[in-house]
């Protein structure tokens, strides 16, 4: 893919005092202690008050088991310089936990994944597979995703979002996985056939489903674009959308001035557009990488990832660009990639990790 959350008690001495004056036994007499005859206490007119019913936190859209924030993170299923790691060995500041890549296999539409035992040092799929279950039990979710830098599939007719929508399912039958990831960067997604193949997909898993979205930032620059146009078809269930927010130079942010990759304003104006343009603010997350030698491609420190969350949560920590308005059910942020996070002793997942919890 990417490159490169009132009872009144007496203390001991008190009790110990009121055993001592008979206040005990005064309280629970059958009258006054001196034997007059006791007043019977006045009436208020005044209409008790109720007492105030807490405002609920409200709910994330799409799965329920996904956290209100949470951080998603793409584990990589081959080599390329960054850490080796199995699955058991993801930190646990991730949330969802994206399988990459499923890829072309047979027919067009059709996905299929293969475990990259030898490029992962001996990893056997028997391993992988428990390594999932085990994630689940810890309350992760664990989803296939499809496509990335050199992805092949496409969705563009009824015969290849069935397709799809039958592959995907197998995979997730077969491996245990809790959903999909959508990162086709190479025009692979039909609005109309991919919402078509999602929707199948969903009616088949339930609202357990999770569904999550890895568009390049020029795919969600617009609500015309075919990425865009899917996410708001399928709102009722959607997960969240990790927009790529790298690898892109620079692009205009929703006040129509442009801002430059890398920086909080570029963060909190693009993410903008998906905010004031119809998704739900639990539906929308900052993708950034975690390689920090890849400063070129759009690395981000994780201090300016967390000013862009509290910019956008809260109104603070913002840059040039302040949003009209706050976003507390912003979903979070995802990283390329948990390989790259642990080679760097994961400290880019601890820190942004901790912050996304920590959201209002």
């Amino acid at each position: 893919m990417h490159r490169a959350a009132r009872i009144r008690r007496f203390t001991l001495g008190t009790a110990a005092a009121v055993l001592a004056t008979g206040m005990l036994g005064a309280c629970t007499s059958d009258g006054p202690a001196d034997g007059g005859v006791r007043a019977a206490p006045e009436k208020s007119s005044a209409a008790p008050k109720p007492t105030p019913t807490p405002t609920p936190t409200p709910k994330a859209l799409g799965a329920p088991q996904v956290p209100r924030h949470a951080l998603t993170g793409y584990w990589q299923n081959f080599r390329n310089g960054a850490a080796i790691e199995r699955l058991r060995d993801v930190s646990d500041a991730y949330d969802i936990i994206a399988v990459s890549f499923a890829d072309l296999a047979g027919e067009r539409g059709e996905v299929g994944f293969k475990l990259d035992t030898g490029g992962l040092g001996g990893y056997r799929v028997e391993e992988f597979k428990a390594d999932i279950k085990a994630k689940q039990r810890a309350g992760k979710s664990v989803i296939i995703s499809v496509g990335g830098e050199h992805g092949k599939v496409e969705v563009d007719d009824a015969g290849t979002a069935k397709r799809f929508a039958d592959s995907v399912h197998e995979l997730m039958t077969e491996y245990g996985f809790d959903g999909v990831d959508i990162d086709l960067e190479n025009g692979g997604v039909s609005a109309e056939y991919m919402t078509r193949a999602l929707k199948d997909l969903h009616g088949r898993v339930g609202p357990k489903l999770v569904v999550t979205m890895a568009p390049q930032t020029k795919d969600m620059q617009s609500t015309d674009s075919d990425y865009f146009r899917t996410a708001l078809n399928i709102k009722d269930f959607l997960t969240v959308v990790n927009t790529q927010f790298y690898n892109s130079g620079s692009m205009k942010g929703c006040d129509g001035k442009v801002y430059q990759q890398g920086t909080v304003d570029f963060l909190t104006a693009l993410a903008c557009i998906q905010l004031e343009n119809g998704l739900d603010p639990s539906q929308v997350g900052l993708g950034l990488p975690t390689n920090s030698g890849n400063k070129k491609a759009g690395y981000v420190e994780p201090e300016v990832v967390n000013k862009a969350l509290d910019c956008l949560t809260r109104g603070t920590g913002c840059g040039t660009f302040k949003p009209a308005r706050t976003y507390p059910g912003l979903r979070g942020a995802m990283a390329w990639s948990t390989n790259w996070d642990a080679k760097g002793g994961n400290a880019w997942s601890k820190a942004v990790g901790a912050h996304v919890r920590s959201l209002p």
